[in-house]
């Protein structure tokens, strides 16, 4: 690009930027050949992927047409190319919520319910007919009323420290 027009034409201290600008410019015209280039029946990718990609696409071209805009000297803020773009973030951020709630901690409930169980204080005759099970070892770990009981029994004083 920057051999293709006469010195003249630009100040010679962009002529860097101006290479840079056309080797990325070359770069993303590759990608979109690449894109355009594969049909829809090709990809094999699921329907949140799919959602991406077009999406990505769709964002990829309005900025680009964006920056059109701008070299064109048409201010992009008055044109309805701002409000593509926030429609494309939009669905964008929509399908950032679904793939966060793919990824979420989900809840085990075989292991909340066996947890739960386990956890609760079982009375004497249930204690007797499960010989298995372990032990508390303290008194709160027995129930409730247990736990009560514990708290307001007098508290007896160490000899040693009297």
């Amino acid at each position: 690009m920057a051999e293709d027009i006469p010195v003249e034409d630009y100040p010679t201290e962009i002529e860097e930027y101006l290479t840079g600008f056309d080797t990325s410019l070359g770069s993303v015209n590759d990608v979109v050949k690449k894109l355009m280039a594969s049909s829809k029946n090709e990809q094999t990718l699921d329907p949140l992927e799919q959602a991406k990609l077009d999406l990505m696409s769709a964002y990829a071209m309005n900025s680009l047409f964006w920056m059109y805009l701008v070299t064109q000297g048409v201010n992009p803020k008055e044109h309805g190319i701002k409000q593509e773009l926030e429609r494309i973030r939009t669905h964008m951020n929509k399908v950032k919520e679904i793939t966060d709630k793919k990824k979420a901690a989900r809840l085990d409930k075989g292991a909340a319910g066996r947890f739960v169980r386990n956890a609760l204080w079982q009375p004497e005759e249930q204690k007797d007919a499960s010989e298995h099970a372990p032990k508390a070892k303290h008194a709160f770990e027995h129930g409730p009323r247990a736990k009560r009981a514990f708290e307001h029994a007098p508290k007896a004083k160490h000899m040693r420290f009297k």
